[in-house]
C-alpha cells in the first residue's frame, strides 16, 4: 500500500469554537497518539483526508513538529447527514511495526445452482500487518460452493507477511440454502396427497 502525504497544521485552540472555525476553513480537527508520545492536535485538510480515507486502512504521513511521522486513522467522526468528517484520530506508527487492521472481505465466482444465498458473517478480517504493507482487502473464490458450505478464517489465503488475528475456526462467509415459499410447500403437500 502507497503512503498518503496530507499537509497538516498544529493545532493550538481547541473547544467547540475553534473546531468549528476550523471546519469553515476546510480543515478537519485530529488527535495524533501511540508510542508513549503525547497527543498532538493538528488540522488536516478537509477533502485530502476524505479522499485518502476511501482506501481502507490508509498509512497517512504527516509532519509532526518538522518531522514525517507515518499515522494510521484509528476512529473517524462524522456529521449525522452530510456524512462529512467531523474528527480523526490518528495513531503513530513505525516502519517494521505490526499493527492490527481489518481488511475488507472480497467474493468471486459463482455459488452452485439452486438459488443458494451467500452470507457474510464477517465483512472485515482481523488481520495483524506490518504498518507500511497493510493489504487493501483479501479475495475469497465461492466458485461452485453447495447449500451449508462455510469458508473459515484458516481457509483464506493472506498476503505473505499477514497473519490472522482472529480464531482459525471463525466462520467468514457460509451458503445458505434456498427457502421454499408457504404457497410452494402447500402445492408439494397437496401433490403428494392426492
Amino acid at each position: 500500500m502507497s503512503e498518503i502525504r496530507l499537509a497538516a497544521e498544529s493545532r493550538t485552540e481547541f473547544g467547540k469554537g475553534a473546531a468549528r472555525r476550523a471546519r469553515r476553513a476546510g480543515f478537519v480537527p485530529g488527535v495524533v497518539y501511540g508510542h508513549g508520545h503525547t497527543p498532538v492536535h493538528l488540522n488536516l485538510p478537509s477533502h485530502a483526508l476524505m479522499m485518502a480515507l476511501k482506501t481502507p486502512n490508509a498509512l497517512l504521513v504527516v509532519p509532526i513538529e518538522g518531522k514525517d511521522e507515518y499515522v494510521l486513522p484509528k476512529a473517524v467522526q462524522r456529521e449525522a447527514i452530510k456524512r462529512t468528517i467531523e474528527h480523526v484520530d490518528l495513531l503513530l506508527v513505525k516502519r517494521g511495526e505490526k499493527v492490527t487492521v481489518e481488511i475488507p472481505v472480497l467474493t468471486e465466482g459463482e455459488l452452485a445452482p439452486g438459488g443458494n444465498l451467500l452470507e457474510h458473517v464477517l465483512n472485515t478480517l482481523p488481520v495483524e500487518a506490518e504498518a507500511t504493507h497493510l493489504p487493501e482487502s483479501v479475495t475469497v473464490s465461492v466458485q461452485g460452493l453447495e447449500a451449508g458450505a462455510s469458508v473459515l478464517a484458516q481457509d483464506i489465503t493472506l498476503p505473505a507477511g499477514t497473519t490472522l488475528a482472529v480464531d482459525g475456526d471463525t466462520v467468514v462467509l457460509q451458503v445458505i440454502g434456498a427457502q421454499a415459499s408457504q404457497a410452494d410447500a402447500d402445492a408439494e403437500a397437496a401433490a403428494a396427497s392426492a
